[in-house]
């Protein structure tokens, strides 16, 4: 399993982030606001790109959520996680990959939430190799 900037806790989302998606630019205002990434960091061809997703279907993904920490000491699975060091979920993505047993964890240093989905070059190597070890073990 190969996961980026997420964890597994508890999160609440402020009402200014509870948005209906009508509104495309609002929509992602909050979002950048929430995940700590300055709207002026994001390439104006990402941003053109990002405003083609649908924002209704968006925002019914924008939902509170339980945690799931109590599953972590039972996943069996090898899981890769990365995050950048700018990310305000950095830490605990970090502390979630202390809690599973088979998992690694990659530092992007640098780089917020939004940056370590762009830096693509970056990540890639380290998801090769964990995925070259995986494949190695099962053999």
């Amino acid at each position: 399993m190969i996961i980026g900037g997420a964890h597994p806790y508890e999160e609440r989302l402020p009402a200014s982030s509870k948005l209906d998606g009508s509104d495309p630019e609002a929509f992602l205002g909050a979002l950048f606001a929430r995940i700590g990434v300055a709207a002026v960091s994001i390439p104006s061809a990402l941003r053109a790109e990002l405003l083609t997703n649908d924002f209704r279907a968006l925002a019914a993904a924008q939902q509170d959520r339980p945690s799931l920490e109590a599953l972590l000491p039972a996943m069996k699975v090898p899981c890769l996680l990365y995050a950048g060091d700018v990310d305000p979920r950095y830490q605990d993505a970090e502390r979630c990959a202390q809690r599973i047993a088979h998992a690694t964890f990659v530092t992007l240093a640098g780089l917020d939430h939004a940056g370590a989905f762009r830096e693509a070059g970056l990540v890639m190597p380290h998801v090769t190799e964990f995925l070259q070890r995986v494949i190695d073990t099962k053999t």
